[in-house]
């Protein structure tokens, strides 16, 4: 079967062929760098992680251009608030980001552009676009983009224009023709620093947020590319006003396949620094180990909703020991190239080229570590690390990786029992479930008895 992905323009799973043979050129949307990234941030570069991984293992040739957003209203406020440049500012966090999401195992994009490297080409497109009539300048310096003017607008979000206004304000604000419309270049502000400003004929000031990744992308890809991806809130309005400005600009489709990330949510609710519950990359693994977070992030369907807890992350370090605990019982692991045609290595690969089906390619690698359990076959044990592999997991040391982390003391089982008596009690059958195999991978066996439940190592 060949590479199938979902894309949220046709809202449908379409065979995938790249424009140019042997070659993908993917842009994603990356971080706005204020500050510490946190997990749903990491899910986003983890989805597009995995993503290229998987092109590269199918053959194909990789150009993953990801951005850096350096100016933005949000880091001019930090900036301000803490009494530094904003370059100073935006290195600090772009440095922090590099350091957390290499020990996820995030492998760098091909080409990194930085938004503030792009100014002039942010002109050039602007000029464009007021030249074509769909770009105005407002009584204020700002200019903005006319979307009324722009036929196709709302195709990705599948909203249309009276849909988009039924929540609109019915004043028109700052200078606008239209509420709909957006800012494309920002007048600037006696009370911004000078290093958030830039000369240029529309005056001083800055680009908008979305006519940064529109230059970006296509300076870098050309006017036409194969992916565009990002985090599902970036639909609408980001995605949809790239189009808008880049299709307007040069009369070309801008992406053929639109790939968008779910969230990653705690208790219900989207994980966001404005709703104030996130968790920091620093946060989590000051807990649990890298490759745990990997496997967490990784075993759930890039585009499905995510659901954190410590809990989740428990039961993905349970799980990911059970695969090293397959690797550790073989004397020598065979490394090899993977045979797709091996039974083993083709569910795997159908799976993935399923829209990138990392939860049924999971299962496949617990399926070669049962029989790599029963057989200590060295050949299957190098085609589980190999698979593997293909998606950043089992490439560490299995006994290093085992006997990381402080063992359970005595109190420490003694109340893990107790809380699962007590999930029992509850008829909570899945958590006092997961409290056994918790042990179990630790090297503890529960014995249920009339008298009590004890324990002895396993």
């Amino acid at each position: 079967m060949s590479l199938r992905i979902y894309n949220t323009l046709s809202r449908a799973t379409e065979e995938f062929t790249p424009i140019e043979a042997g070659h993908v050129r993917m842009y994603v949307c990356g971080m706005t760098i204020y500050d510490l990234c946190h997990i749903g941030h990491a899910r986003m570069m983890m989805a597009f992680d995995v993503v290229q991984r998987w092109l590269k293992a199918s053959g194909l040739r990789v150009t993953y251009v990801r951005n850096i957003t350096d100016i933005d209203d949000k880091i001019i406020a930090r900036a301000v608030q803490r009494g530094i440049t904003i370059r100073a500012l935006t290195d600090e966090m772009t440095l922090a980001m590099h350091q957390d999401i290499a020990l996820l195992g995030i492998e760098p994009p091909t080409i990194e552009p930085r938004a503030t490297d792009y100014v002039p080409q942010m002109l050039s497109l602007i000029a464009t676009l007021e030249g074509k009539g769909l770009a105005y300048r407002t009584p204020h310096g700002d200019v903005n983009y006319a979307v009324r003017k722009f036929p196709g607008y709302g195709q990705l979000s599948g909203k249309s224009l009276d849909e988009l206004h039924a929540g609109e304000r019915v004043a028109v604000l700052d200078g606008k023709d239209d509420p709909l419309d957006f800012v494309l270049w920002k007048a600037a502000k006696p009370t911004e620093p000078a290093d958030a400003q830039w000369a240029s004929a529309f005056g001083p000031g800055r680009p908008g947020w979305h006519i940064e990744c529109s230059a970006m992308s296509c300076a870098n890809l050309g006017d036409t590319f194969d992916i565009h991806g990002g985090g599902a809130d970036l639909q609408f309005p980001h995605h949809e006003n790239e189009i808008a400005q880049s299709e307007g600009a040069t009369g070309q489709r801008l992406a053929n396949f639109w790939v968008h990330n779910g969230f990653v949510r705690v208790d219900n609710e989207k994980m966001s620094k404005s709703l104030g519950n996130f968790f920091t990359i620093r946060d989590v693994l000051q807990q649990f180990d890298a490759e745990t977070l990997r496997f967490f992030l990784v075993r759930t369907h890039y585009r499905s909703p995510l659901n954190y807890s410590d809990a989740h992350l428990n039961d993905a370090h349970t799980a990911l020991k059970r695969l090293y605990t397959a690797l550790s019982m073989v004397q020598s692991v065979v490394p090899a190239a993977i045979d797709w045609t091996d039974p083993f290595a083709a569910r795997f690969q159908a799976a993935m080229d399923d829209d990138f089906g990392t939860p049924e390619a999971i299962a496949v690698l617990f399926d070669v570590a049962s029989e790599v359990n029963r057989s200590k076959s060295g050949a299957l044990a190098g085609l589980l690390k190999a698979l593997g592999g293909t998606l950043g997991l089992l490439q560490g040391d299995p006994q290093a990786f085992l006997q990381a982390g402080a063992a359970l003391d005595d109190a420490a089982i003694a109340d893990l029992i107790a809380q699962r008596a007590a999930a029992k009690a509850a008829k909570n059958f899945a958590e006092a479930d997961r409290i056994r195999q918790h042990l179990l991978a630790n090297g503890i066996a529960l014995k249920d008895a009339a008298s009590g439940t004890t324990w002895e190592a396993a």
